[in-house]
């Protein structure tokens, strides 16, 4: 069975002065378009640099994350120190996830290419980092997703099968 853990990255969610969205709205596509059984862990983590590599570090070496979808942090405001936070625990970066999901968000609003969600590799651990909004998880994961289970089956990661009508997974014959 595969694990996904869903970190949301808020000041606000993480003080319980925010009700968090972007992490149910992860959870509630992945438990739409995932078909093979997975386990679901969500997690919320305040803004920074250490907080942020520190959550993704124990999701992918403690508790084993085959995926880890971070949502929120990757704008241009100071405290959005997401993608940062992932270089630092990551071993190799995927910049077409982060290339892909601008350019699909970007028919959407003009303010996506403010945007810097990407994604990498931790070990056995694929990182993807998203926007906040629910719309616009919505719109990166339609974008992404039909190359993610090849990435983990790549990677050694466990492995996941998406509901054709909805992402038809691509994996090489």
């Amino acid at each position: 069975m595969a694990r996904i853990a869903v970190l949301t990255v808020s000041d606000r969610a993480s003080r319980g002065e925010y009700e968090d969205r972007g992490g149910p709205a992860c959870e509630d596509w992945l438990r739409r378009v995932v078909t093979s059984p997975v386990e679901i862990l969500r997690r919320i983590t305040p803004d920074g640099r250490a907080e942020v590599g520190a959550a993704l570090i124990d999701l992918a070496d403690t508790w084993a994350a085959d995926l880890i979808l971070a949502t929120g942090g990757t704008g241009p405001a100071p405290r959005d120190q997401t993608p940062e936070a992932m270089a630092d625990v990551i071993s190799m970066e995927l910049p077409g996830f982060g290339e892909q999901m601008r350019a699909a968000n970007g028919r959407v609003v003009a303010t996506a290419i403010l945007s810097r969600q990407g994604a990498g590799v931790r070990g056995r651990t694929l990182i993807i980092t998203l926007p906040g909004s629910p719309n616009a998880i919505g719109t990166s994961l339609e974008a992404i997703f039909a190359a993610v289970p090849y990435c983990l089956d790549l990677i050694g990661a466990g492995r996941i099968e998406t509901d054709p009508a909805i992402i038809k997974a691509h994996r090489p014959k």
